[in-house]
């Protein structure tokens, strides 16, 4: 693999590729006005988005915000539909083949294979060899302090830079960088497809001061969170130390408040499960909402407004969560109280 990215901005820029672009990013959006709108015409459309990139015409569009409150409360940046073509084109094109593969193997977003039941399994198995070849051992755990929002732009640029050496690919890396940021020079929006892999090439820079310089060697990474497995407190406290130094003096980051170090007895939570060395349950918050869930669906169910499509599908995605745990009880408790499934559906 080249050690940077050049002279492939125009190869890449082909009717095919953006059209390919255009089919990953509709999917899941069939019935939305942007995307019916964009097909009607779909050959004039990609050929002048082409054409504007090439003649260097091509902005990002207005912005659409919104606020979720799951898991957390926070705002999300959408872009017009033709934006999100161009991301997913910009992404898959150059982000994933050249610069994707140079990750640890242990950080675990936004890479093909590694998910959060990934990261999970990879963190428990870690556990149990450091448990296995030392004994008793300690667990310092971190996230970023309102990570997306402190991302530096020009720290940022300027990781790209060390990836890119194709000019042009370099200056419409810089427009999706920085166009669309109000003049400010911090934060990336939530919600942008290209932000999540900005976030995690952000941090691979951690990752590689973790592996190489500290000589961390069991170290997992899920987006902001990590966690460091070592043998003392003592030891936790001055890897916390330097982790700190380092993200606020090359990251302009700090660490959450909640970052913490503790004996393993305590288990970790991370990506959604509690994880010890001998098992792994689900966290204490997923019971809740499922349950809150669950008698919400009851009550619709009973009232005949049920939409029968979506509860089952979310149902089911909670189903698929619990199977990398340790839940057999669990979701027995949980599918006696459904009381909106169907009959035969309960007999799981």
């Amino acid at each position: 693999m080249p050690k940077k990215i050049k002279n492939c901005f125009y190869a890449n820029l082909t009717f095919d590729k953006i059209l390919q672009a255009h089919q990953r990013a509709r999917k899941n959006k069939a019935y939305r006005n942007e995307l019916i709108k964009f097909e009607i015409n779909l050959e004039n459309n990609i050929v002048n988005l082409i054409n504007k990139i090439k003649a260097g015409r091509y902005h990002l569009g207005q912005y659409r915000s919104f606020i979720i409150r799951e898991p957390k409360e926070r705002v999300i940046k959408a872009l017009p539909y033709i934006d999100r073509v161009v991301h997913q084109w910009y992404i898959e094109e150059f982000i994933k083949p050249y610069i994707v593969p140079r990750f640890i193997i242990s950080s675990c977003a936004c890479v093909p294979t590694r998910g959060t039941h990934y990261a999970a399994s990879l963190m428990q198995k870690y556990m149990r060899i450091f448990y296995r070849n030392k004994g008793n051992f300690w667990i310092l755990k971190c996230d970023i302090r309102k990570f997306f929002y402190n991302i530096n732009l020009d720290i940022l640029f300027d990781i790209m830079k060390r990836y890119i050496a194709d000019k042009k690919l370099l200056d419409f890396t810089r427009l999706l960088i920085y166009e669309g940021n109000s003049n400010s020079k911090v934060g990336i929006p939530i919600g942008n497809y290209t932000s999540q892999f900005f976030a995690n090439i952000y941090l691979n820079e951690l990752d590689y001061y973790v592996k190489h310089e500290l000589k961390i060697k069991y170290y997992v990474r899920y987006m902001d969170d990590f966690i460091l497995l070592t043998d003392t407190k003592e030891e936790c406290k001055i890897l916390k130390n330097k982790i700190i130094e380092f993200c606020r003096n090359q990251l302009g980051l700090e660490l959450n408040n909640k970052s913490k170090y503790y004996p393993y007895q305590f288990g970790v939570n991370f990506c959604g499960y509690k994880i010890w060395t001998t098992h792994r349950l689900i966290r204490r918050d997923s019971k809740i909402k499922i349950k809150r869930k669950v008698a919400t669906w009851n009550h619709q169910w009973k009232i005949n407004q049920i939409n029968y499509e979506e509860a089952l599908q979310s149902f089911n995605s909670w189903l698929v969560h619990i199977k990398h745990c340790d839940s057999y009880r669990l979701k027995q408790s949980i599918l006696k109280k459904c009381d909106f499934l169907y009959t035969e559906y309960t007999e799981i």
